[in-house]
């Protein structure tokens, strides 16, 4: 199964309604001993799950499934991998993260219908 090497700490920024990851940490994609790694910087300014509002009393923007949308939102923003795969290590990394299914599927079927504006964007130069 694949891993995380450390917990998630953030900083919140209120006056830009965001997050600074506190600790870099990577994720490995796949297995907990793949190569294929996923280094989030020490930094790195995150909205977590962009949930809409309305939505936010069945999955808030703050949970189990943090983690995995720090590394979503960083591998979308420098566009890392083609969009779909960027969905699908969303989904594994949730899972890693024990985030129940339901709740998995729900919002990797949200990044799926909506998640084309913000890929589109483009990507930053790091």
């Amino acid at each position: 199964m694949s891993s995380f090497t450390e917990d998630l700490i953030l900083k919140f920024i209120p006056c830009e309604k965001s997050f600074k990851v506190f600790i870099t940490f990577d994720y490995h994609v796949g297995s907990e001993d793949s190569n294929e790694i996923i280094t989030i910087p020490e930094g790195y300014i995150t909205d977590l799950a962009s949930i809409p509002m309305i939505a936010r009393w069945l999955i808030p923007k703050l949970g189990r499934h943090a983690q995995a949308a720090v590394v979503h939102d960083f591998i979308y923003q420098y566009h890392t991998y083609p969009r779909k795969r960027c969905d699908e290590i969303f989904l594994e990394a949730m899972k890693v993260l024990k985030v129940p299914l339901w709740k998995r599927r729900l919002m990797y079927r949200a990044v799926r219908l909506f998640g084309k504006i913000p890929y589109g964007k483009k990507p930053s130069n790091g």
